[in-house]
């Protein structure tokens, strides 16, 4: 139920399903942007094949997702996902690093407690923490002075993002969880189906 609806809108976004306009058929297709970006060596991902590529893992997280919302088939759809996962980490976001929102403090970076033992790369995030600060606060007077800093910051503080590979990481880690454990009890129609094909080979005998 947590991860379901990511996976569901991020696989909607992929298609063009909302388009008005165009054919039933063709509404099942890839969107076109994001056919370019998968394409794209220079500013997208440079990925062979892109319009099949996002066909593929549209669906794969389109009806992945409405799958995992009602415990469906849990563990055979969770292996395409995680592999579609592991993919967009090592293609969209590795290059970024860990972190999906940069830190902006190295006190509380969760990077400080590799650096307390002895990781070079951890030291390294925590000096990028300290220039993302600078850049903030930077930003931050800047608006202060010349915008409505209180309206701008109504819905929350601003950011920077790292997009790095946390959340696509997370994902992974939560769907392996998913083809090892399955659905769960009460929760999932794989727990009822196999509770009703139990009840049925019973009384068989």
């Amino acid at each position: 139920m947590i991860l379901a609806p990511t996976l569901i809108i991020a696989g909607y976004n992929k298609l063009r399903l909302g388009e008005s306009g165009i054919g039933f058929i063709e509404s099942l297709g890839p969107a076109p942007s994001a056919v370019a970006w998968f394409g794209n060596a220079d500013w997208g991902l440079g990925l062979p094949f892109p319009e099949l590529m996002v066909t593929l893992a549209a669906w794969t997280e389109f009806a992945g997702g409405w799958l995992l919302l009602i415990g469906l088939f849990n563990r055979l759809i969770s292996i395409p996902l995680a592999f579609t996962m592991l993919i967009a980490a090592l293609t969209a976001h590795w290059s970024n690093g860990w972190f999906a929102i940069a830190p902006s403090n190295p006190d509380t970076s969760a990077a400080q407690v590799y650096a307390w033992l002895g990781v070079d790369a951890a030291s390294q995030s925590l000096e990028n923490s300290k220039a993302v600060g600078q850049r903030l606060q930077a930003a931050k007077s800047l608006l202060q002075e010349h915008g409505h800093y209180d309206w701008l910051t109504e819905k929350g503080n601003y950011v920077v993002l790292n997009n790095g590979i946390e959340f696509a990481a997370m994902y992974f880690v939560m769907l392996l969880t998913l083809v090892f454990m399955g659905g769960g009890r009460w929760f999932s129609v794989d727990d009822w189906l196999r509770r009703w094909l139990q009840r049925g080979s019973t009384a068989e005998f």
